[in-house]
């Protein structure tokens, strides 16, 4: 409430300390700057958590419509990349659990 009395005629749910919209690039700072401190790799940025925030709302049951309203997509194609994630994790944890992962051939029974 403080910051956006110093601008009460805005909409904007993150704003900067002057109480205006938080700009792309404020925000991308904001970012490096509390990845770098918690000792996170380099390259995270505001579209690594949006990526990170699509997978897990997946992987823990969301529906893609719902993920897809959530992260602004117009087409439910450009929601379906995070599916492929998840995919590609079920079948590493197969790969790595299954009694028969890996076999060509099911196995003989004399």
């Amino acid at each position: 409430p403080r910051l956006v009395s110093r601008c009460p005629t805005t909409d904007t749910v993150f704003v900067a300390r002057s109480g205006r919209p938080l700009s792309r690039s404020g925000l991308w700072r904001i970012v490096k700057t509390h990845a770098l401190a918690a000792g996170l790799p380099s390259k995270v940025s505001p579209h690594t958590l949006r990526h990170s925030l699509a997978t897990h709302l997946l992987a823990g049951g969301a529906d893609l419509r719902v993920v897809q309203e959530i992260l602004g997509h117009s087409s439910i194609g450009t929601t379906q990349i995070y599916t492929r994630v998840e995919i590609g994790h079920l079948l590493d944890v197969h790969a790595r659990c299954h009694p028969r992962a890996g076999r060509s051939s099911p196995p003989k029974t004399d």
